[in-house]
């Protein structure tokens, strides 16, 4: 009877060890700027890129500067442009990007704060990018789609114009804090570097420590990613955060398990649970190489989200969560923990499209293996 009592005691325990409501203590947080929203744009790329920039300036400079966003979208958009019209309408045209194009813009036009450059009109409450995105699109479609096959060479001209409209004029020069600069002599004082930061990723149809261009839709640049074991992937990004280097995310936001409103990203063992873990710590699914893979091709993981890690969490039972920036906004109705996402490890490891870091961040060895 004892032994039945203690057995009932010890299953008890076990099972009331899974079903506990979440409680959150910081492990590690690394300093950012506050949480913003992207408002009714497709532009998380681009936010969630200068949350990383924001963050690194202060790492490498001690100064905390808001970055403008939208100064980005406006040299991109062209790029997309010409790549859309290029291929005859045959790929993607819309608001969407990688963090890599944000380094490609800086890389030609530089940086500039958000208090000269916001994107958006002086009484504008938020970005809306809705009418925007149609209209662009809408024009380059009637070009790509005359009958003569011969394309005005106004159309440039008209989309730099209608960017021009709705975001604002390319600036030249501007004074920030007192001192006179052009936007390349501010990114030099911010000392942001895009030669500095690379992209990994991980998946098995391309050879480890090698670089392929990812073909995912948003990638109309044909950026290139450094390949990784999922271990080391997962490995430096647990190094980086040690070392006080915050990572810039590409994942999947899609499944029913990524909740802004209740700030968690969990992958349960079994899919019949989805609603409880959401509440209740319960055990989480084991995400091994091979079955990342699998959900990629079956399209089951999907580039449809970026956002900024900037720490870890523990729950009450010692499990670690990495803290991750949104930017979808703080309205405590339908966004918890101040607009961040607690992400579980089998999320991170299943969901993870690629990350960006500073290449400082990685192991010498690994900068070896990807001859860095």
């Amino acid at each position: 009877m004892k032994n039945i009592l203690f057995l009932l005691a010890l299953l008890f325990s076990f099972t009331n060890s899974f079903s506990q409501v979440y409680t959150f203590e910081q492990v590690i947080n690394l300093e950012t700027t506050e949480v913003i929203s992207q408002g009714t744009t497709g532009t998380c790329w681009s936010f969630s890129t200068s949350s990383f920039l924001e963050s690194e300036i202060k790492r490498l400079t001690g100064k905390q500067i808001d970055v403008s966003e939208m100064y980005q979208v406006r040299h991109t958009y062209p790029k997309k442009a010409w790549n859309y019209v290029m291929r005859q309408g045959k790929a993607q045209f819309g608001e969407g990007g990688l963090a890599h194009d944000v380094m490609n813009s800086i890389r030609e036009n530089g940086l500039v704060p958000k208090s000269v450059y916001s994107g958006m009109d002086a009484d504008a409450s938020g970005h809306n990018h809705a009418e925007l995105a149609a209209l662009l699109k809408g024009m380059l479609d009637v070009y790509i789609d005359n009958p003569s096959r011969s394309l005005s060479p106004k159309w440039q001209g008209i989309v730099s114009h209608t960017l021009d409209t709705y975001l604002g004029k390319d600036i030249t020069d501007f004074t920030y804090e007192g001192v006179q600069y052009t936007p390349k002599s501010f990114q030099a004082m911010t000392k942001i570097n895009p030669d500095n930061y690379v992209s990994l990723t991980s998946f098995t149809h391309h050879p480890f420590y090698s670089q392929f261009i990812l073909n995912i839709p948003d990638n109309f640049s044909n950026g290139s990613f450094y390949n990784v074991t999922l271990d080391d992937m997962m490995a430096t990004l647990n190094r980086a955060l040690e070392n006080g280097y915050t990572v810039e995310l590409d994942c999947d936001v899609s499944e029913r398990t990524f909740s802004a409103k209740q700030g968690l990203a969990v992958i349960p063992d079994d899919e019949a649970h989805f609603k409880e873990i959401m509440t209740q710590v319960r055990p989480e699914k084991n995400i091994t190489q091979a079955y990342r893979q699998q959900e990629f091709e079956s399209y089951a993981t999907q580039d449809d989200h970026l956002m900024h890690i900037t720490g870890t969490m523990s729950d009450q039972n010692g499990k670690i969560y990495y803290k991750v920036k949104n930017s979808w906004g703080t309205d405590d109705m339908y966004i918890a923990n101040g607009g961040f996402v607690y992400m579980s490890e089998a999320y991170m490891r299943l969901k993870t499209i690629a990350i960006m870091i500073h290449k400082d961040a990685m192991t010498k060895d690994l900068k070896k293996k990807l001859k860095l």
